[in-house]
């Protein structure tokens, strides 16, 4: 695959390292146009002034206040909590440690699958024994009540599916009744708009500490580098996350980049418009070129192809550097997610690349 003198891309564990991309393609123009992270290309522009923010600790009644504007954001329940981390990822070893083992065994964490490989990493530096399961659909959540800790990616990374919002309530009842938790992580769910979060059904009496749902502030927001990341939880876990925490967890600026950006509903309502509009329009560039892309989150589309690597070799060429996932389970043949351009010039180098490849097929 890939043909002679074609780069090899290795093991790329996350996306967005354009060091990584410069060293496959080191021919390709610049600058390099990064559209394999998912994250929103346009972010929220209003900027706090930083000045004192980066002189002074961080204030608690604004890490408060930025707790109390995500509770409200979401609509989340009065039942339950919101933290604040320096970004989601830090969180999920954490949560992890919530888990309560139903025997003297380590706890088992099952997640369904194929989807980010932090999960599973987290949940064995918790010491868990972990199940990658593999659903026929992405409803069919039954064998996930097995476990001690349940993982579900709504909507899923990298294939943009959405698990209904009724299975997963099933499945947070069934852990409930046996003492187990589930933990949807909803990275994504902001830039789509089918899915349904279940942020405001964290603390219902029926599931107690059963549920936790994670939130991302940077994929959707465009500001990744902020590092901001919030876990909704029942008010005993949210106090044990905190304590992990400590003081400080989060910048002041990074605090003040939250607050400007979760109250700006009139920015929020029109950036998921647009972000649909150019879904759609990548989804015809794409299918204009023979590929079917696949997902309901606005902010990428995952592309499976026997030729992926070929596609991935002629986008890098053209300094457009994209994710590659190498034999995803289930799928049978390679597979890249490919990010929305930023502009123009973006869509014309996307354009040129996807002309090429179709030309060969």
């Amino acid at each position: 695959m890939g043909g002679p003198g074609a780069p090899d891309p290795g093991v790329i564990v996350h996306g967005g390292s354009l060091v990584q991309a410069a060293a496959l393609f080191p021919d390709a123009p610049a600058p390099w146009i990064d559209l394999s992270t998912g994250i929103n290309p346009h972010p929220h522009t209003r900027r706090p002034t930083p000045s004192a923010l980066l002189t002074r600790l961080p204030e608690p009644a604004r890490h408060a206040r930025l707790c109390a504007v995500a509770a409200e954001t979401w609509g989340v329940a009065p039942g339950a909590e919101v933290v604040a981390a320096p970004g989601t990822q830090i969180l999920l070893a954490q949560v992890m440690m919530l888990a309560r083992p139903t025997s003297a065994r380590p706890a088992r964490t099952m997640i369904l699958a194929p989807t980010y490989a932090g999960h599973a990493d987290a949940a064995r530096v918790a010491g868990h024994e972990v199940i990658c399961h593999q659903a026929a659909t992405p409803d069919d959540l039954a064998a996930l009540a097995d476990a001690d800790v349940a993982v579900v990616v709504n909507p899923n990374n990298p294939d943009g599916r959405v698990t209904g919002r009724a299975a997963l309530l099933r499945l947070a009842e069934a852990l409930a009744r046996k003492g187990g938790l589930l933990v949807v992580d909803e990275a994504f769910i902001d830039a789509c708009p089918a899915a349904e979060s279940l942020a405001g059904d964290v603390g219902r009496d029926d599931l107690g500490g059963a549920l936790v749902v994670l939130r991302s502030f940077g994929k959707f927001y465009g500001l990744a580098g902020v590092r901001l990341g919030f876990a909704i939880a029942a008010p005993a876990q949210a106090a044990r996350l905190n304590a992990i925490l400590g003081p400080w967890a989060v910048s002041g600026p990074a605090v003040e980049y939250g607050l400007a950006a979760l109250q700006d509903d009139a920015w929020r309502n029109a950036m998921i418009r647009r972000l649909t509009a150019e879904a759609a329009r990548l989804d015809q560039r794409l299918a204009a070129a023979g590929l079917a892309a696949t997902g309901d989150v606005s902010l990428f589309r995952l592309v499976r192809h026997p030729r992926a690597h070929d596609l991935f070799v002629a986008l890098g060429r053209r300094g457009l550097w994209v994710r590659r996932f190498e034999a995803i389970s289930g799928v049978g043949c390679d597979a890249i997610r490919i990010g929305l351009p930023p502009d123009k010039t973006a869509t014309h180098r996307l354009d040129s690349a996807l002309q090429e490849f179709s030309s060969t097929i």
